[in-house]
């Protein structure tokens, strides 16, 4: 009875700060018609942007990213942040290519090794900050550097060429990278929505003292999100070595601000509480269609990343207005 009573406290707190399902279809429209925009802008200004090699080339190259977003997601939610994805990803794929290149293992034991590396870097990540109450921002910013290192430990800091061996993952033009993303977007969104362990991630991430006063003790809920990040960052990791067919120490470098950033663009609170598995999707493919579509205009590298860090402050200058405007009372 004393469980039931948590559970439904703990419920309440979420459904309290979760917007209602027609704000949720009105983000999911919004997002879609940003997207639509600036498909339209591009297709206008860049003759060969709506080809079928472009759109394969951008869900290629956004397949690792979205599964790291849907991690991500999670970790802000409960008012936390990850910044050692990057360098987490590097190290599972050195030690996938590690596994197949030195020792000679076969793919799937390999793949099990850098699954597990993701996951003991989440572990550590999530211990700590749970068992010294230590900000995540400090805690992941010192495994940024661990996880880095070790890289390049494991690797002799070189590129570990595999090969088709594990290139085969990449299903060559079939897009199955694209098709675990979302397939795994998915699952997060339902993980988050409909799940009893996802409406505690809301509730720990809209007020975690009034969690822990309801009789939820709210660390392994925190340990489990961490866990989870880490162990989605290993399977991006596990796609980005397939499709460069081979594990490079320095792989994911400036991940963890792509994948913040498309987060943030997803109307997901810094604050915590408050977030979408399938906006954060959006965010991502946004920016990976701005960033495509300014290369096909010309545009240079500095130029694009001015112009992109205008359109995520832009991003979340109006998400903070259209949160104040559902939280003004109707007369």
């Amino acid at each position: 009875m004393a469980t039931t009573e948590n559970e439904r406290r703990a419920t309440s707190i979420e459904r309290r700060r979760l917007p209602s399902m027609p704000a949720f279809v009105a983000d999911y429209l919004g997002m879609a018609l940003a997207l639509a925009v600036l498909l339209v802008i591009f297709g206008l200004a860049a003759g060969n942007f709506f080809t079928l090699t472009n759109f394969r080339t951008i869900a290629n190259q956004v397949s690792d990213t979205t599964i790291v977003a849907v991690g991500m997601t999670f970790v802000l939610i409960i008012a936390g942040i990850d910044l050692s994805v990057g360098s987490v990803m590097a190290l599972a794929g050195a030690v996938l290519g590690t596994c197949m290149v030195r020792f000679g293992l076969p793919l799937p034991i390999a793949i099990a090794a850098c699954l597990a590396a993701g996951i003991v870097c989440g572990l550590a990540n999530g211990l700590v900050v749970t068992r010294w109450r230590l900000p995540p921002f400090i805690v992941t910013l010192g495994m940024l550097e661990i996880a880095r290192g070790a890289a390049h430990l494991v690797t002799d800091s070189q590129t570990k060429y595999i090969g088709s061996a594990v290139g085969v993952i990449a299903g060559r033009g079939l897009l199955i990278p694209f098709i675990v993303a979302v397939i795994i977007v998915i699952l997060g969104q339902l993980v988050l929505s409909r799940t009893v362990f996802g409406r505690y991630i809301v509730a720990v991430g809209t007020n975690e003292e009034a969690v822990r006063l309801s009789g939820i003790d709210p660390r392994p809920i925190k340990l489990g999100v961490f866990v989870l990040c880490g162990f989605l960052t290993a399977i991006a990791a596990v796609i980005s070595t397939a499709r460069m067919e081979a594990a490079d120490p320095n792989a994911g470098a400036g991940l963890e601000l792509r994948a913040i950033a498309a987060v943030v663009i997803g109307g997901t609170s810094l604050m915590g509480g408050r977030g979408s598995v399938v906006s954060s999707f959006f965010g991502v493919l946004i920016i990976a269609v701005l960033e495509a579509g300014l290369s096909q205009m010309g545009v240079g590298e500095p130029t694009k990343r001015v112009i992109t860090g205008c359109v995520i402050i832009a991003a979340v200058i109006l998400d903070q207005y259209r949160h104040r405007i559902r939280k003004t009372p109707k007369p």
